[in-house]
This record gives C-alpha cells, sequence and structure tokens, in this order.
C-alpha cells in the first residue's frame, strides 16, 4: 500500500491496526508518518505480519532475535531487546540465556556481542527508571551540597 490510498476508510483502519500493534510490539506510541517505507511498515508488517495468529509478539520476536544475530544486526537486536524488556516479555536472565544457546547456533561473536548488548541495553534501562523515579531536584541538591562541602 503507498501513501496514496487513503479516500475509504479501510486504508486508514488498516493503518490505525498497525500502529496499534506497533506500539503494542514496542511498548511505546508511534505516531503516523508519509511514505512508501513506513506504509509498508504499518500496514503491512505490522497490521498483518505480526498481528496474524499462531504465535505471540513474544514468539516472534525470540524468532526475530535469532535471526537478527545470526546476521550480527546487533542495533536492530537492541530495540527488540529493549522493547522485551519494556514489555515484560522476556527477563535479564532469560536474554542472556538467549544470547548463550545462540552463540551454538550464530557463532560465539555474534552471540557474544548479543550477550553484552543486552547487559548495555539493561544497564540503560535500570539507569533511566532511577533517573525517572527521583524526585525533582534530588540531584542537583546532592551534587551542589557535595561541591560546596569541598
Amino acid at each position: 500500500m503507498g501513501g496514496g490510498g487513503r479516500a475509504n476508510g479501510s486504508a486508514d483502519s488498516v493503518r490505525q491496526r498497525g500502529l496499534a500493534k506497533m506500539a503494542e510490539v514496542y511498548g511505546t506510541e508511534f505516531q503516523n508518518y508519509p511514505g512508501d517505507h513506513f506504509a509498508m511498515t504499518a500496514d503491512h508488517l505490522f497490521a498483518e505480519i505480526w498481528s496474524r495468529p499462531g504465535l505471540t509478539i513474544r514468539d516472534r520476536r525470540l524468532i526475530l532475535l535469532g535471526a537478527l544475530a545470526a546476521q550480527g544486526l546487533m542495533d536492530t537486536a537492541g530495540i527488540q531487546i529493549g522493547a522485551a524488556l519494556r514489555n515484560e516479555e522476556l527477563t535479564e536472565a532469560q536474554l542472556h540465556e538467549i544470547a548463550l544457546f545462540l552463540c551454538y547456533y550464530v557463532g560465539w561473536p555474534n552471540g557474544t556481542k548479543l550477550d553484552i548488548l543486552v547487559g548495555t541495553i539493561v544497564a540503560q534501562q535500570k539507569k533511566a527508571a532511577r533517573k525517572q523515579s527521583e524526585p525533582v531536584g534530588e540531584s542537583e541538591s546532592s551534587v551542589s551540597s557535595e561541591d560546596a562541602s569541598k
């Protein structure tokens, strides 16, 4: 589906289904973007493929992580790891176990890169969660009181 077929309600409902599935898969809201690339992503990949019955999002994510690791596509694997953690589909321990398991099938270098990436993303998410739970101004006051005592 290109960017042109919006006159009827069905193209809009397909786009809405795609955007809703993207939000479900990644644990964050997506806005509608123009262009054929985004149209194919939202309208076909997410509204149709990720929405098919028979596999859960978690099942699809596990398959995708294996495929990405096999190709050494760690940037995209990182997006999937972050989403799996946000959506509580996989734990840190499970993700490390996946990386170890994949070492035997995708090679030690790619499996090891995936394992390191899991650790990095877990640390980033924990740091972000700490920042969000900090009362406003707490970090500045602790820094200024430390600086004042020097």
